[in-house]
């Protein structure tokens, strides 16, 4: 699979501490990869969170770095480990623990796409799977650590908001009955991966877009957030779960007549994140 592992759009100056990332919109399949599989061009792009780096590629404008996957998720997940092998999956990779995401087949090489589809026929090699985690998961994770540091060291402190979307579905057993369904889940690891006042004007932000937020159930935050999110130390980590039905049609995979509408009110939240680094507001550590 010979493509780049990331790609990044620097702002032409650096005005923000917020790095914005996308590590699961990579949507570059190559041909090796899908003829290995035994799903159709379609069905592999399930658990792709699909065109979200269309929707939030605003922020260089409000001077704040963009990190996007350039490689699919069903191929190698950035957002998991890269010690959750799946023995289920890889060849020579022996059980160690009960880790119910890699249980489930998705590990840092993922075994299923959405609703536990088998993406292969048999197991793949341990070298294979090595291959992966060292051609694209070190890269991105060594990049997206690299922005970090860098906003850090400018700002004294970093924001990294952590960009996904979820299906509509998943969001049927927690929304209560006579309540306004939810848009957008924020999760912070429940107040673990970033402070307080980080949190609240990203949900402020969301909501003056005109968007119904909810914190961390039914996600409250994955590898990535777990990891990166360091409050005490001035970085914090937050994850960002969209709602894929109010800008595509997640059956055809393909934008919906509202994706441009929400495009542009993702851009007033993206200009309204990227302030959190200009000085207006001080952080309080947490």
């Amino acid at each position: 699979m010979s493509q780049v592992a990331y790609e990044v759009i620097h702002p032409d100056r650096n005005r923000s501490c917020v790095v914005f990332a996308s590590p699961h919109s990579g949507r570059n399949y190559s041909f090796s990869f899908l003829s290995s599989t035994v799903l159709d061009d379609h069905a592999i792009r399930s658990s792709e969170d699909a065109f979200v780096d269309l929707l939030f590629n605003a922020a260089p404008e409000y001077g704040a770095p963009f990190l996007m996957a350039g490689v699919p998720r069903a191929y190698v997940d950035l957002n998991r480990a890269c010690e959750e092998l799946d023995p289920a999956l890889i060849e020579g990779v022996r059980r160690q623990g009960h880790n119910p995401r890699v249980a489930s087949g998705l590990g840092v090489i993922p075994r299923v796409v959405a609703n536990g589809r088998g993406i292969y026929c048999g197991k793949i090699s341990l070298e294979e799977a090595e291959k992966r985690i060292d051609s694209y998961w070190r890269p991105y994770h060594a990049m997206l650590q690299q922005l970090l540091g860098a906003a850090h060291q400018r700002h004294g402190q970093a924001v990294l908001v952590d960009c996904h979307s979820m299906p509509h579905e998943a969001m049927d057993g927690v929304a209560l009955r006579g309540m306004k369904r939810p848009d957008v889940v924020i999760g912070d690891r429940f107040g673990a991966a970033a402070s307080g006042d980080v949190v609240d004007r990203i949900e402020a932000a969301f909501t003056a877009a005109g968007f119904n937020v909810t914190r961390n159930t039914p996600f409250a935050g994955a590898y990535i957030t777990q990891t990166y999110g360091r409050p005490s130390r001035g970085q914090h980590a937050v994850q960002i779960e969209l709602d894929r039905s109010l800008y595509m049609n997640e059956a055809l995979v393909r934008p919906n007549e509202n994706f441009e509408t929400v495009q542009k009110a993702l851009q007033a939240v993206v200009a309204e994140i990227a302030q959190i680094g200009q000085g207006r507001v001080p952080l309080a550590a947490e």
